[in-house]
């Protein structure tokens, strides 16, 4: 499984899903330590603002984190759960999440992976910069951009909940 959550939720997501994978993606100063729980090894952090394009004085994704992203996504063993958070668990968190599912599940359409998300976040509002990084990285062609521009509406919230979603989702 992947769970997807806000800051605020890391610590009960660990010890409720035991996850041996950890993506932080925060602002370069709130970025965390490696939890209790989690091996430093298996703790990615990226240390982005939530921005969709570039800011002076704010680091925006860029495409080396998404470069970082992507190989880290493929050292993990899939045998215990991945925690993807931001500090909502809104925007950049499910971008990681979404380019989690296009990178595992190549013989899936980007659209249905995108429908997954937000049938269970409604909140979901995918980092439109980190999105168009792996689209190119993964050579999609901008089927993984139109996915998210697809999804509709998120609904509007200050902080999001924690999810699941499906390593292998049936669609």
């Amino acid at each position: 499984m992947i769970y997807v959550s806000p800051l605020s939720g890391v610590e009960d997501a660990i010890r409720l899903h035991g996850p041996s994978h950890l993506v932080s993606l925060l602002d370069p100063d709130s970025m965390i330590p490696t939890p209790e729980g989690i091996s430093a090894g298996k703790h990615l952090r990226l240390s982005v603002n939530d921005i969709a394009s570039p800011v002076d004085t704010l680091t925006a994704p860029g495409e080396a984190h998404v470069a970082e992203l992507i190989s880290f996504i493929r050292t993990w063993d899939q045998t215990d759960p991945m925690l993807v958070h931001c500090w909502a668990g809104i925007s950049r968190s499910t971008a990681a999440a979404f380019i989690t599912l296009c990178v595992l599940n190549e013989d899936q359409s980007e659209d249905a992976l995108a429908q997954l998300i937000r049938r269970n976040a409604a909140h979901a509002f995918p980092n439109r910069l980190m999105v168009r990084h792996a689209d190119s990285l993964l050579r999609r062609k901008g089927r993984m951009i139109d996915a998210v521009e697809a999804m509709g509406p998120a609904r509007a919230t200050w902080e999001g909940v924690t999810f699941a979603l499906p390593v292998r989702p049936e669609l």
